[in-house]
């Protein structure tokens, strides 16, 4: 079984920053590709920001040039840098293991001022 645990969620204005932080309990190397998600009230969950094993990227237009996703296999982490946050950006954010029905639990990011 694998776990994720998601951190670094909290409330910000708009224009801050956050960095959120995905803890993976299994080598981060072996795995190919992990995804950073949100679910905002009464909205599917969608897809953010994707990385691969080689490191390539792919984000999602809304937060293309503001967030930044990436991985430190030396501590089998994934990385979410958000800056100019907007409230539509408000979410519970999952991390997951793409293409897998591993999730972490979620942590809330509030915009607002």
């Amino acid at each position: 079984q694998v776990q994720l645990v998601e951190s670094g969620g909290g409330l910000v204005q708009p224009g801050g920053s956050l960095r959120l932080s995905c803890a993976v309990s299994r080598t981060t190397s072996s795995i190919n590709a992990m995804g950073w998600y949100r679910q905002a009230p009464g909205k599917q969950r969608d897809l953010v920001a994707l990385i691969l094993s080689g490191g390539g990227t792919n984000y999602a237009d809304s937060v293309k040039g503001r967030f930044t996703i990436s991985r430190d296999n030396s501590k089998n982490t994934v990385y979410l840098q958000m800056n100019n946050l907007k409230p539509e950006d408000t979410a519970v954010y999952y991390c997951r293991i793409a293409f897998s029905d591993y999730w972490g639990q979620g942590t809330q990011v509030t915009v607002s001022s």
